[in-house]
């Protein structure tokens, strides 16, 4: 299974494999497009196909053995849950060029695996990479029976599908990073339920004020979500005030009180991709000067889903 994976890095990170999968278990790829029911079909201009979600149709064993193998390929700590979709594309359909970043709560990775036999370039529908949305294709990958393709989704992933003339068949496995689950999705949009600046202490007012006259309107927003997140964990007017200019780029955040440190750094994050979308070089940064340090009992939550604990068996 996805044996001698072919890494790319130009226009982003991929890899390719030839023969991906099986006999046996390309049959049971193949047995997915006899569904007749759940399609959901898209028809406007930019993404024209149709989806079925059939990860149930997919056995345990199966899901656990391409698990294994996508943290292996990628090296990146993948959640156990895995979606996988049956996507079906007719005479006419094309997909244009987009990146998939993964918001919060999303998927990370994705795996592609084409499941058409006989192809042959006239009848289209071929993968294209874009190193921006107004450039030429950088990379294309023919949708040829059993080969598969596979990424880190993120803010510069571009890729799209050219038109098809003959049907075209793929299986798209999607897999979630552990630090941007749905559950955490749950507790930031939780934690930023109703937000109202009002809510925060007069003391940072003329802090704010002076920021929002001189700061991209992006980074001030950012910052005062910060401050809404350490003000609803229970922090003080100091540490509130300390987490707005660290955000907004107007001071390092490092008091020598660890607590704090964590705190102003889980706000940051918290607030970040509440506005914006899972960064994974962000995401590393942020581990790395947490990195020993001992959680707080008001912390634990977000702690625990922002900064899940790793074993490479799970």
């Amino acid at each position: 299974m996805l044996l001698q994976p072919n890494h790319h890095h130009n226009p982003f990170p991929f890899f390719c494999v030839d023969s991906a999968f099986s006999e046996d278990q390309c049959a049971v790829l193949e047995g997915l497009f006899l569904q007749t029911n759940d399609w959901q079909h898209r028809d406007g201009e930019f993404y024209r196909c149709s989806l079925c979600d059939t990860t149930k149709h997919i056995p345990a064993s199966f899901q656990a053995k391409i698990l294994a193998r996508m943290r292996e390929i990628t090296r990146l700590p993948l959640d156990s849950r895995i979606a996988v979709t049956a996507q079906r594309m007719l005479p006419g359909h094309v997909i244009g060029i987009h990146s998939d970043r993964p918001l919060l709560g999303y998927e990370a990775v994705r795996l592609v695996v084409q499941i058409n036999k006989n192809w042959q370039p006239e009848h289209g529908g071929v993968l294209e990479l874009f190193s921006s949305p107004d450039s030429k294709a950088v990379f294309r990958v023919n949708p040829e029976y059993n080969k598969a393709f596979g990424f880190p989704l993120h803010a510069d992933s571009y890729h799209g599908v050219t038109e098809v003339s003959q049907p075209r068949q793929t299986v798209v496995f999607n897999f979630w990073h552990i630090a941007n689950t749905p559950e955490l999705a749950a507790y930031v949009q939780a934690l930023f339920a109703n937000l109202h600046f009002s809510e925060l202490p007069a003391a940072l007012n003329p802090i704010a004020s002076a920021a929002e006259s001189t700061l991209p309107e992006d980074t001030t927003f950012r910052a005062g979500t910060a401050a809404i997140a350490l003000h609803r964990l229970g922090y003080d007017e100091a540490t509130i005030v300390t987490g707005y200019r660290h955000s907004a780029g107007l001071a390092f955040c490092d008091t020598g009180d660890a607590e704090t440190d964590a705190a102003v750094l889980l706000a940051d994050w918290m607030a970040y991709l509440h506005r914006d979308s899972f960064n994974l070089v962000r995401w590393n940064i942020l581990r790395n000067k947490l990195h020993g340090i001992e959680t707080a009992p008001r912390l634990l939550s977000a702690w625990q889903l922002c900064l899940p604990k790793w074993r490479e068996s799970q």
